[in-house]
């Protein structure tokens, strides 16, 4: 009895020199509110107990929404450094060869997907792409709408993010099995000229979905047309 009264005067001692030990231990508040409603009966009401649960839910809320703030700006930084890393690769090439030959390569890399796939629009679409039919098509006046709408009556958007299932063996020849998202950046590339497209497939069905902010890839398709213009003038 007198080692059980030294250790509660010691105990109460600590808590009235340092309360914040009690204070920041949520387990143990719980604890002691729910002696404390013990003691009260089962026919009266504490209002401060109540109220303090409400309090605690609504900061285990925030708490989740903090955490969920916080990872999604991260998840935009490593984003926006990953689209600044694929336009230094673009600034690259010295030529229009080694651009191509960058979609299959560098800039593949850096974009971390699968494949990239470039379709320029032609009147004299029969226009050979020796050496590069992996990373370009030549194709008809009004292929490139026509894909990115999949022939629907909708308006055409400079980026649409969608999942796919089967790809398009037209734009991914024998990959195509592989593809389950994509994103297509629609190039327009100047007066007096046909539009193009920029295909990006990954696949992984979840790296594109209609629901996912479009800015940063805006942004690599607008610097895209500004590299594809300067090696056709």
């Amino acid at each position: 009895m007198i080692e059980q009264a030294e250790v509660l005067d010691a105990l109460r001692s600590k808590i009235l020199t340092d309360p914040e030990v009690i204070l920041e231990d949520q387990d143990l508040m719980r604890a002691l509110i729910s002696a404390n409603e013990r003691s009260l009966g089962g026919n009266i009401v504490d209002l401060r107990g109540i109220a303090m649960e409400r309090l605690e839910s609504r900061l285990d809320r925030l708490e989740d929404t903090h955490r969920s703030v916080i990872a999604a700006a991260y998840e935009n930084l490593a984003g926006t450094n990953l689209i600044h890393n694929a336009v230094l690769k673009m600034l690259e090439p010295t030529d229009f060869p080694a651009f191509l030959t960058s979609l299959s390569g560098d800039m593949l890399e850096a974009l971390r997907v699968s494949r990239l796939r470039l379709i320029l629009e032609s009147k004299e679409h029969d226009s050979p792409s020796i050496g590069f039919e992996e990373v370009l098509s030549i194709v008809e006046p009004g292929v490139v709408d026509y894909y990115i709408t999949a022939g629907r009556d909708i308006p055409v958007r400079p980026v649409s993010l969608r999942q796919v299932s089967p790809a398009s063996e037209d734009v991914y020849g024998d990959n195509a099995s592989y593809i389950k998202s994509e994103a297509l950046l629609r190039l327009d590339l100047g007066e007096g000229r046909l539009p193009g497209l920029l295909v990006m497939g990954s696949e992984d069905p979840h790296q594109f979905r209609p629901n996912q902010g479009m800015d940063l890839l805006t942004f690599f398709g607008s610097a895209f047309e500004r590299a594809i213009k300067r090696w056709l003038a």
